[in-house]
């Protein structure tokens, strides 16, 4: 396609794009005023479901497609990366360089602070549908907390913690059952991803149906994709070299 060719799909979506938000700012209601009809639904839809955490019920429950949505950008994030990253013919993989020299007191904490983290990160999954919290947060803490190795340990620990190939399973895993229980609501109610699991108690631990499943399922996804797009970022930086001699400034 041409450049002037591009430039007009460009406008037309441009164009297509600025009429929907136009159509959708106009719609709403006056600043400051005592009409909010998405509050007004919103927590009463809540609660029906019994989940305490009106923020993840309106992600996992009533816009649980718009969440699905963002399930797959962030899919095809990571798999953008790792295509753009991939090595060249002429590159190839080294044994990354030597440690280099750190306080004794940063490497001792960040090898305390790896499994608080991990628990925090699960503790936050778990209970996403109870408390604030959810896959989305709790995934980025729990990749946060694998690579604590790398800030306070050292690359080579990290990458025997971290083996990528089931990460990459586990990306596509979360991403894939996602779909799947949304088919599962389509198929008993005609709803995709309705809520079709019993709900429970509110505030307990198994409640809010679905919700708590989908957390933990985008929960594997944005954490098992962290980890997989820093692991292409580390090999680009400090084990790609170009006829046996390495490219950038290495690292640890």
């Amino acid at each position: 396609m041409s450049s002037r060719g591009r430039l007009a799909l460009f406008l037309l979506g441009a164009a297509g794009v600025a009429v929907l938000f136009a159509t959708a700012f106009l719609g709403m209601p006056a600043f400051g005023s005592e009409d909010h009809p998405y509050r007004d639904l919103a927590v009463p839809a809540a609660v029906r479901h019994a989940t305490a955490n009106v923020v993840s019920s309106v992600n996992f429950d009533q816009r649980g497609i718009d969440t699905f949505g963002e399930e797959t950008i962030v899919l095809g994030s990571v798999i953008g990366v790792a295509a753009l990253l991939r090595p060249a013919q002429r590159e190839s993989e080294q044994r990354p360089p030597p440690d280099r020299h750190r306080l004794e007191s940063t490497t001792l904490l960040g090898y305390v602070l790896l499994p608080v983290t991990l628990v925090v990160g699960l503790d936050v999954v778990a209970h996403g549908h109870v408390s604030p919290g959810g896959g989305f947060q709790g995934g980025v803490i729990l990749a946060t907390g694998f690579h604590l190795l790398y800030l306070a340990g050292s690359y080579q620990a990290l990458a025997r913690l971290r083996p990528v190939e089931i990460f990459d399973r586990g990306e596509a895993l979360g991403a894939g059952l996602f779909g799947v229980l949304g088919a599962a609501g389509l198929a008993a109610t005609g709803a995709f991803l309705a809520n079709v699991i019993p709900t429970g108690s509110f505030g307990q631990l198994f409640s809010g149906g679905t919700v708590p499943v989908l957390n933990v399922l985008v929960g594997l996804e944005v954490s098992c994709g962290a980890v997989v797009l820093l692991t292409h970022f580390f090999t680009e930086a400090i084990t790609l070299s170009v006829g046996g001699r390495r490219e950038r400034g290495g690292g640890t």
